[in-house]
């Protein structure tokens, strides 16, 4: 294990979920990183999200490995390597915590003190647009933006997470240091704004979705409520709104748009910039 990077709201996180957060460096860490992860993901044999050799190799290339810890026990980690363009962006591959203790908010705010420190100036990650709590974490807590649609991004996972659905990803743009990323990190949230004149271009009816219209400069995309319980209790509704956000969210990003925000109603705020 080495020395944490400098930095006061990471420590502040990590202070208020328990949690002691360092480098990991040794395989004893890196065990400790699959073991959680597996129970997280609960992959096929064979699937795992990173093994303990890649761990291995990117932490002793100088890559980012890092844990949480309460006490002795693992309870978060996050694996992340550098990305182009060189010097300017760490890719974070995956990160998985324990829910609802604030663990995962610690952990990336010592992945961007840890990126700062190494002169990047932004983040980037993919996660499941459909998954709503994924959505406010990283838009509304964090202030990280999504700018690329990636339609099967992975192919066929085989998890008991994503099992049955296809793996669509949005990627996750995290500038450390803009205005907006600050307020929300130093936990200071503001109400996304919301236009009178928007309007909804894909709606949740009763755990289905419901097309609108995209006519508008801004535009309301509804994700569901539950997207990983829908997979098991009705997986024809969750195919129905991968399509559906797909097609809608998906299409206005390639055309131009940019998401600015996300509603505690669980939908993205899209902006037309043309």
């Amino acid at each position: 294990m080495t020395d944490s990077p400098p930095g006061d709201e990471w420590a502040k996180a990590a202070a208020c979920a328990g949690v002691r957060i360092t480098e990991l460096s040794e395989p004893g860490g890196f065990e400790d990183v699959f073991r959680l992860f597996d129970g997280i993901w609960r992959p096929a044999p064979g699937n795992p999200p990173v093994t303990v050799e890649l761990m291995r190799a990117l932490s002793h290339a100088g890559n980012y490995v890092a844990g949480a810890y309460e006490e002795d026990r693992l309870v978060g980690a996050s694996v992340a390597f550098f990305a182009a363009p060189p010097g300017q962006v760490l890719h974070s591959h995956v990160t998985g915590a324990v829910s609802g203790r604030g663990v995962g908010f610690a952990l990336k705010l010592h992945q961007r003190a840890w990126a700062l420190a190494r002169g990047l100036d932004r983040i980037t990650w993919t996660y499941d647009p459909l998954v709503r709590r994924n959505a406010h974490f990283n838009l509304t807590k964090l202030g990280a933006r999504p700018e690329e649609y990636l339609p099967s991004f992975y192919g066929t996972m085989n998890d008991a997470i994503n099992a049955g659905d296809e793996s669509d990803r949005v990627l996750a743009v995290w500038h450390l240091s803009q205005p907006h990323v600050l307020t929300a990190i130093r936990q200071r949230p503001r109400p996304p704004r919301v236009p009178p004149e928007a309007v909804v271009a894909l709606a949740d009816r009763d755990d289905r979705p419901v097309p609108g219209r995209t006519d508008a400069r801004t535009v309301l995309v509804a994700v569901p409520s539950d997207i990983e319980a829908l997979r098991r209790t009705d997986p024809a509704a969750a195919g129905a709104w991968r399509r559906a956000v797909r097609d809608t969210l998906g299409e206005l990003m390639r055309q131009g748009a940019q998401v600015t925000g996300f509603t505690d109603q669980g939908h993205y705020i899209v902006e037309r910039t043309g």
